[in-house]
């Protein structure tokens, strides 16, 4: 089928075909550990890419990186490959690689993701520090404030400069942008002290991920299959999940309404798809809902990955209209309840007990329920599915590392930059207050050297005594007043240097 990907073939000699029309309606897959997501995630990237559609995909486990090669007659599950292409009437079955692009939020398995502050906003970065309401409430104050003054957020030390000028004048800020104390201003830097330890500071820098580069092609026209490397930053599920609700948002915002395309503009798949919604406010789920309902429009297929459907709120778990569903297991009443509710979500087939086989299905087999060429899901097929093109497994680290060499976008986001921003600007203020009263100091000590030369001079003077001693008085008071303003002048000075010492900006 020219306008759709094939998926395999189900126990009614039915072949399983994801419609490229409609694959913006998004999608779920789901399934316990070991009964073959990660393949049919690889195959759905394949597919995509080879229909001309870029592809972005969160490999938690690594074994996804294999996209990247070819398979190969040596794999130890060749033979068992090329039986199942013939068993489901795949035909000829060719091996081959897809064009990748590796990226990685630290820098290490793929060029850096990075994001400012400013782009990420105060809402999502409430939610990866933890913050409560009170809290969150002055972070938006701190974004406020950048805006009014001109003062870019790009990085952590742009955010904890801004939040000690903050701290530093609460009084005056509070009158104009709402009640600030210094305990909440605290408990966010200790917030951002441990974002830095789960590496957010290399996240939050320039140059920013432009997501027209997600969304590119290579010379044959197939579309690059995007990898982030997550094994490592899924160890930091906050940051993990508030970077893939950032793309969304960001996603949302940017593309332009497309209606109903022949194929999708760009797919994402979510995998640990639970991890964006464990412990998510009301308000941010219905967030995810409004984008998933919206952004199809703009030609965007999500796909979330999970163990469970359960893990995805109902609100949610409704838009997704193309689902494929491999082995669940059921040891708790918990679980079973579940499995009932994921039987029921298939539009039944007359021909086996949904709910029985979810607990029966082999690895590499799965319910499968796609949409119609009307928009409406099909009847659901226990399908087999069909191998991968590709290599079974991760891609070798040299592999890996000569993808990354030869990309194109090596020299454009490898190198961090730090232009002028919050932190310079309140630093160059502190400057230019210790400059100025530096020089007052000066200009006073100047003064009252001159004053005292004065009065010595005209006290040297033997003749009218009277105008001299009329002198001599305007002198003497002249050299006090310089004097109590030089003293004034340092002890004010020294104050602010101790609090440039401790860590807090000047006040102005």
């Amino acid at each position: 089928m020219k306008n759709g990907i094939f998926l395999g073939r189900d126990s009614d000699d039915k072949k399983q075909h994801l419609l490229l029309p409609l694959a913006n309606r998004h999608g779920l897959i789901a399934g316990a550990t070991g009964t073959g997501k990660t393949v049919t995630l690889q195959i759905l990237c394949e597919g995509f890419s080879k229909a001309g559609v870029p592809v972005f995909a969160a490999d938690v486990k690594g074994d996804l990186s294999g996209v990247s090669q070819a398979g190969s007659v040596d794999h130890k599950l060749h033979d068992k490959l090329l039986q199942r292409a013939m068993q489901i009437g795949l035909g000829e079955y060719d091996y081959d690689a897809m064009p990748t692009v590796f990226w990685d939020l630290y820098g290490k398995k793929g060029h850096p993701v990075r994001t400012t502050i400013s782009e990420m906003g105060p809402t999502l970065l409430a939610r990866l520090m933890g913050l409560n309401e009170t809290q969150e409430g002055i972070l938006t104050i701190a974004f406020e404030l950048s805006d009014d003054k001109d003062m870019l957020l790009l990085d952590m030390k742009d955010l904890r400069a801004l939040l000690n000028f903050i701290s530093d004048n609460k009084q005056e800020i509070s009158r104009e942008y709402g009640n600030v104390t210094s305990q909440s201003v605290a408990a966010i830097q200790r917030q951002l002290l441990k974002l830095e330890r789960a590496g957010a500071d290399e996240f939050f820098a320039e140059p920013a991920l432009e997501l027209a580069d997600l969304m590119t092609t290579d010379a044959r026209g197939h579309g690059m299959v995007n990898i982030l490397a997550a094994d490592e930053l899924i160890n930091s599920p906050d940051l993990y999940s508030t970077f893939l609700l950032w793309l969304l948002s960001e996603l949302f915002e940017e593309l332009p309404e497309v209606g109903n395309p022949d194929k999708p503009k760009i797919v994402f798949f979510f995998d640990e798809a639970h991890l964006l919604f464990d412990g998510a406010p009301k308000a941010l789920v219905e967030k995810i809902e409004q984008v998933a309902r919206l952004i199809r429009s703009k030609g965007v297929g999500i796909y979330f990955v999970t163990q469970n459907p359960a893990d995805i709120p109902d609100s949610v778990l409704g838009q997704l209209g193309n689902r494929i569903q491999h082995a669940l297991r059921a040891y708790t009443p918990k679980e079973q309840k579940s499995i009932r509710a994921a039987a029921s979500s298939f539009r039944e087939n007359p021909g086996f007990d949904t709910e029985e086989v979810i607990t029966d299905l082999s690895v590499g087999e799965a319910l499968v329920s796609v949409l119609d060429q009307k928009g409406v899901p099909g009847i659901v097929g226990r399908t087999m599915i069909r191998p991968p093109a590709s290599r079974l497994g991760p891609a070798k680290p040299a592999e890996r590392q000569a993808i990354i060499a030869a990309s194109t976008f090596k020299d454009k986001y490898d190198e961090t930059i730090d232009r002028e921003s919050a932190y310079e600007k309140l630093e160059a203020k502190a400057l230019a207050h210790e400059a100025a009263a530096e020089k007052a100091a000066e200009k006073a000590e100047v003064d009252a050297k001159k004053a005292r030369a004065d009065a010595a001079k005209k006290k040297k003077t033997p003749t009218k005594r009277r105008s001299t001693r009329r002198k001599k008085s305007v002198g003497q008071t002249l050299s006090y007043e310089a004097k109590l303003v030089a003293r004034q002048i340092v002890r004010t000075q020294g104050r602010r240097i101790l609090r440039g010492l401790l860590g807090g900006l000047m006040r102005r």
